[in-house]
């Protein structure tokens, strides 16, 4: 399946607030990702026949282990964006909706490579 920057962000959005609260329902998710309740069900529904996420008799949602691994993914990759740009001086704000947009277009290779350079880097200096 196919996940669209859309999808990615639902999915980085559930597992950030189950990580915070606990329990997510769809009214967290709107909330959290400014977006109407509607847009909510229109995307769980795609993600649920995805495989990657699942409802249960209480309408809580939780992500499924291949849900966990592509939402862990790209919040690693939003953490790392942001951290490096509030560390080059960008605004916090700016920062966050920035890496929102490469989280979802830098190729794992050219991610892998940075992260690895950057860890080097940081060893290096004793960071």
């Amino acid at each position: 399946m196919k996940i669209h920057a859309s999808g990615e962000d639902y999915l980085e959005a559930i597992l950030v607030l189950h990580k915070k609260m606990g329990m997510v329902r769809s009214v967290d998710v709107a909330r959290q990702l400014g977006v109407s309740k509607p847009s909510v069900c229109h995307a769980v529904a795609v993600l649920q026949e995805g495989g990657l996420l699942i409802m249960d008799e209480n309408h809580f949602l939780h992500l499924t282990e291949v849900g966990k691994e592509i939402a862990g993914k790209i919040y690693e990759r939003h953490r790392f964006f942001t951290d490096r740009l509030i560390e080059a001086g960008v605004d916090p704000k700016t920062a966050e909706a920035d890496a929102c947009r490469i989280e979802h277009v830098i190729s794992d290779e050219t991610f892998r490579r940075l992260k690895e350079k950057y860890q080097s880097e940081s060893e290096s200096n004793g960071l």
